[in-house]
């Protein structure tokens, strides 16, 4: 399987913050907002990933991650010329996707819980054993503003539906996706909607009329922030403090994932920790290193 990260867009909905910068480099308190989403991928045991980047943010991208070795993965760039939604950026990727089955997540995404690893590993198995397309639901009190699910009785996905007027329930669907090799094939086949925009929740649809779209609902022991508006962005910056000033561990954490991964060892994790020195990040690493 392999990772595909949305991280393309103009971000209007947080200008002017992002008129001259990347949403995707602002920081969710002491990290990137792309190390969250990059983080998922990592507690799935995803090593080969693909971001879709827009052309001015390539270079930067490059900077900040480079092509993943120094973390024991592999990631590949590709260029989304125009915003012309989700799916599109799926059919971008059709070379490197290469008829494998994906986990998808949006760039401005941030997910916490108990049992979250678990979550993921779990579902990514059952998508390469059995196919089609898991998504995951999460309580908002204002489901007009994301894509909601409706549920039959017995838990199963009666329709998905982008922003609606009259939501037919209080689940979102998150931005994380889990598809079979079947995608690409099926973001191909789809048409724009009313926005002009490749729409994921269509790409959803095509799995629902084939009897294979599924959802797990997400309790009361997860947060998850969609980052892309002034408030969401300052309360998830907010959460990630207070959990990580109580516990002392980190959200997000990319260089330690990797470690407990065991894709790179001490000796590796100390050097990035050394770059980080100065800071409280760079500290922690070093514990996490002496911890073993």
């Amino acid at each position: 399987m392999k990772a595909l990260i949305l991280a393309g867009g103009s971000g209007t909905r947080l200008y002017p913050v992002t008129m001259a910068v990347n949403k995707h480099f602002l920081p969710i308190y002491n990290k990137p907002m792309i190390y969250y989403s990059l983080s998922l991928v990592f507690l799935a045991k995803i090593r080969e990933i693909i971001i879709v980047v827009n052309p001015e943010d390539e270079k930067n991208f490059k900077q900040l991650l480079g092509c993943g070795e120094e973390l024991g993965v592999n990631i590949e760039y590709k260029v989304q010329y125009e915003p012309k939604g989700l799916a599109d950026g799926v059919k971008l990727c059709e070379d490197l996707i290469k008829e494998q089955p994906i986990l998808m997540v949006l760039g401005d995404n941030v997910l916490f819980g108990h049992g979250l690893t678990e979550l993921l590993t779990e579902t990514k198995r059952e998508i390469e054993k059995e196919g089609g397309s898991f998504i995951f639901g999460y309580y908002v009190k204002d489901p007009s503003r994301f894509g909601i699910i409706e549920f039959d009785k017995n838990g199963r996905v009666l329709s998905v539906e982008e922003k609606p007027n009259n939501p037919k329930s209080h689940y979102a669907a998150i931005g994380v996706y889990f598809f079979d090799e079947k995608v690409v094939d099926f973001a191909k086949k789809i048409r724009p909607s009313n926005r002009g925009e490749y729409e994921i929740t269509s790409v959803l649809e095509e799995y629902l009329r084939i009897g294979k779209l599924r959802a797990k609902v997400l309790g009361r022991g997860f947060a998850w922030f969609d980052a892309g508006t002034h408030d969401s962005f300052l309360e998830a910056g907010e959460f990630v403090a207070t959990i990580e000033k109580k516990t002392g561990l980190m959200i997000g954490c990319i260089e330690e994932i990797a470690y407990r991964n065991g894709w790179i060892d001490k000796k590796q994790l100390l050097k990035m920790a050394e770059r980080f020195e100065k800071t409280e990040y760079g500290k922690y690493l070093f514990r996490i290193a002496e911890e073993g």
